[in-house]
């Protein structure tokens, strides 16, 4: 107890109008050798009816706020005794899944008493952590403060989290005089990107679920194929997964199996795409597939009919598909003692390729244990990027335009911003393809956490050595930003975006967008190796010589080569022509 006070960095205890105890900790607190990395901070609030955790591994750092509801007593034990766990888990692979991105990795979760009202517990559970980051002098005066400095929180929605939420919580982090209200939290209905209504995770999942299986011989576009999905027709990953299946591929994407937590859709011969789009335009079920439906070979077991809870739990096992897309369920479903389930009576994965849609779905161990037997796997923190990518494009336009100017630009906003999430997806999933070729021997989840690291350790180390750049350097740099930022967010705001956007914000932005290119593009041991001074360096000078390649590529499209830039172009072919003819 005595650790835990001095480990305490900031409590609201003395405010007399707090709706649950909330606590800034010393992450070292909770630091074991089962959760060896520190993050940069962490967040626990009790309330009545609950208990909850926010973690986060990066000063400036984004994640899901999500809710854990028990069935029972039994089960809220058990959900308990791994709380913390869950959300370091949770948070750490959001750090992985950041690298495109600004901010670093963080995640929340509450946990609610089966009896407890769940829309309450995320209004106290908010305005706990408000009490904590506010700077209203009437709550600061009462704030003990060991830490010493403005904390900002960015939110996002996760399981359980309705855009009732979501308006409420922007509501009240400006009513509670947050400085920044609208970038608390993304996905809002209105002046915002809401991840169901675009399915902005979903783009990504697709993207990476056509390439893998290209990877093992199918075309979508040219081939059928069949896919069996956890997560209902009303769920934002699942449901956008089966509207996005219909559009790009038709009856190509074959839905065999589908299930959540109202039951089991299943049809060897494909479910119905039309009534399918229907439960997802309806917000409805799986249970709620209409039986007329179904094919020959079709049924739809609901959870509380003979038998259903079994055929519904073991759907992602049982059926043998070309593809499997986890879009929702809880983690560790598939975990180090139950893989072996996901395997045929041959010993073959029941899905050559699994991308995943729903965080930490799979065990570490599950995914060694499958990619040695033939699986494709695409990790969570790869796999379902696209979502929180998505919320740093919201919140940066949060940070430079009210809601009625973004209201303004929104149709064309989204567009772009869904344009680029496909392209950061494309991306990635191309580098793990061919990483993957290169070293045959090692489980694509492994390479996508090199990945990560290698774009996270790239960024840190030029973060580090922004500080030495010259002025021109800067300038030179501001081109990444215009690069990363949507065209039509840069032409309205002008100028005035190197004012309002915090400058912390803008060096974090370069230092992860030109890592991310550079790995991207070099593949992920161009830097590894290096001192942390020789990597900045060479980083620095990439992006020097950068603006050179760009300019012989302009020359040589538009047929005005000079004769001096054909030298510079032959030497270039010569030095790295082949390599780049390798990663294409």
């Amino acid at each position: 107890m005595l650790d835990a006070v001095e480990a305490t960095l900031r409590t609201n205890y003395w405010l007399t109008s707090r709706f649950g105890l909330a606590l800034r900790l010393d992450p070292a607190l909770l630091k074991d050798e089962q959760r060896p990395e520190l993050p940069w901070g962490a967040f626990f609030v009790h309330g009545r009816g609950y208990n909850g955790f926010h973690v986060r591994f990066k000063e400036i750092a984004r994640g899901g706020l999500r809710v854990i509801r028990p069935r029972d007593t039994v089960q809220h034990a058990r959900e308990a005794d791994k709380l913390y766990d869950e959300v370091y888990g949770l948070s750490f692979a959001q750090q992985q899944k950041n690298k495109d991105i600004p901010e670093g990795g963080a995640k929340c979760a509450i946990l609610v008493e089966p009896a407890a009202d769940p829309t309450r517990c995320v209004k106290s559970f908010v305005d706990s952590l408000l009490d904590l980051i506010t700077t209203d002098p009437a709550v600061t005066s009462r704030i003990v403060d060991r830490l010493g400095r403005q904390e900002f929180i960015y939110l996002g929605p996760d399981e359980n989290i309705t855009p009732d939420h979501i308006e409420w919580i922007v509501a009240r982090a400006r009513r509670r005089a947050y400085p920044l209200p609208t970038a608390f939290m993304s996905s809002k209905p209105g002046a915002g990107i809401n991840h169901k209504v675009y399915g902005v995770t979903s783009e990504g999942v697709n993207v990476f679920l056509e390439v893998a299986l290209k990877s093992v011989g199918i075309d979508p576009r040219k081939q059928p194929f069949t896919v069996k999905i956890t997560g209902g027709p009303d769920g934002d990953v699942a449901g956008n997964m089966m509207r996005i299946l219909d559009r790009d591929y038709g009856q190509n994407a074959r839905i065999v199996g589908v299930a959540d937590g109202s039951g089991v859709g299943e049809d060897p011969d494909g479910l119905d795409h039309a009534e399918l789009l229907r439960l997802f335009k309806e917000g409805l079920p799986i249970a709620s597939f209409s039986k007329a439906k179904l094919g020959k070979r079709g049924k739809v077991v609901g959870v509380d009919e003979p038998d259903g809870a079994r055929l519904r739990n073991t759907m992602h096992n049982r059926l043998v598909t070309d593809a499997f897309v986890p879009g929702g369920g809880r983690p560790a479903t598939i975990d180090d003692k139950n893989w072996s389930e996901f395997l045929t009576s041959d010993g073959a994965p029941s899905s050559k390729v699994i991308s995943e849609g729903a965080n930490l779905f799979l065990t570490p161990e599950a995914r060694r244990q499958l990619s040695a037997r033939g699986a494709v796997i695409i990790k969570d923190s790869t796999a379902n990027k696209c979502g929180v990518i998505c919320s740093s494009y919201e919140i940066q336009a949060c940070m430079l335009l009210s809601d009625d100017a973004f209201l303004k630009i929104k149709a064309p906003y989204v567009e772009e911003v869904l344009e680029k999430l496909r392209g950061f997806a494309r991306a990635e999933a191309e580098l793990l393809m061919a990483e993957g070729r290169r070293h045959p021997t090692v489980p694509l989840p492994e390479i996508s956490a090199r990945i990560s690291k290698a774009i996270n350790t790239t960024a840190d180390t030029i973060h580090a050595s922004m500080s030495h750049w010259s002025e021109a350097d800067r300038m030179l740099a501001r081109t990444l930003v215009l690069e990363h930022l949507p065209a039509t967010l840069v032409k309205t705001v002008g100028e005035r975006l190197w004012k309002d956007l915090p400058g912390p914000y803008v060096d974090w932005l370069i230092s992860k967008r030109l890592a991310s290119t550079i790995v991207y593009r070099e593949g992920v041991d161009f830097l590894s190796g290096m001192e942390p001074e020789a990597a900045a360096s060479t980083a620095l000078r990439y992006l020097q010589r950068e603006q050179d390649t760009r300019r012989l590529i302009a020359s040589l499209r538009d047929g005005g080569l000079k004769d001096s830039d054909r030298e510079a172009v032959a030497r270039l072919l010569e030095r790295s022509g082949t390599r780049g003819a390798l990663l294409d």
